[in-house]
């Protein structure tokens, strides 16, 4: 199994996105997603938060909410746990990106991106200020063919 953090920076109405272009054999190529990346030995999930947006962004945040738990199912890949956060507090400046490029994109927008299908399930929960929530997200291949929200 693999553990990880996503996030999503909010500005002015904008997430900052990550546009998966510059890795090979990436399972996100062409894919518009938060920031964030796997747990390291012993991480916490905030201490793998906070590492993984300085690493991709430049940025140090601030003030951050946990949002909830996304568990992808899509062989032939492990499973992976992903820890889901926002935050609106950060300092610093956004730099380069070794996985692809950071944009600002506006929220009403993001869903008109290359984004994966059970995102948008996510997405639509972070809109609405909802608590933290447990999401189970079932691919195969790049198709979404089952979803479970746990805890409604």
């Amino acid at each position: 199994m693999k553990l990880s953090t996503l996030c999503y920076i909010e500005k002015e109405g904008q997430y900052l996105l990550l546009h998966r272009v510059k890795k090979e054999n990436d399972v996100n190529r062409d894919k518009w997603i938060g920031v964030g990346g796997k747990f390291l030995e012993g991480e916490s999930p905030e201490e793998c938060l906070l590492r993984e947006v300085k690493e991709e962004t430049g940025l140090s945040l601030t003030r951050w909410r946990f949002r909830g738990i996304v568990t992808f199912v899509c062989p032939p890949w492990p499973v992976e746990y992903m820890h889901l956060y926002t935050a609106d507090g950060f300092e610093g400046e956004v730099g380069e990106c070794d996985e692809g490029v950071l944009e600002w994109v506006d929220k009403q927008k993001v869903c008109d991106l290359p984004i994966w299908e059970g995102d948008r399930l996510f997405l639509a929960r972070l809109s609405q200020d909802a608590p933290p929530f447990s999401l189970k997200l079932v691919y195969e291949g790049d198709r979404l063919v089952e979803y479970t929200f746990f805890g409604e």
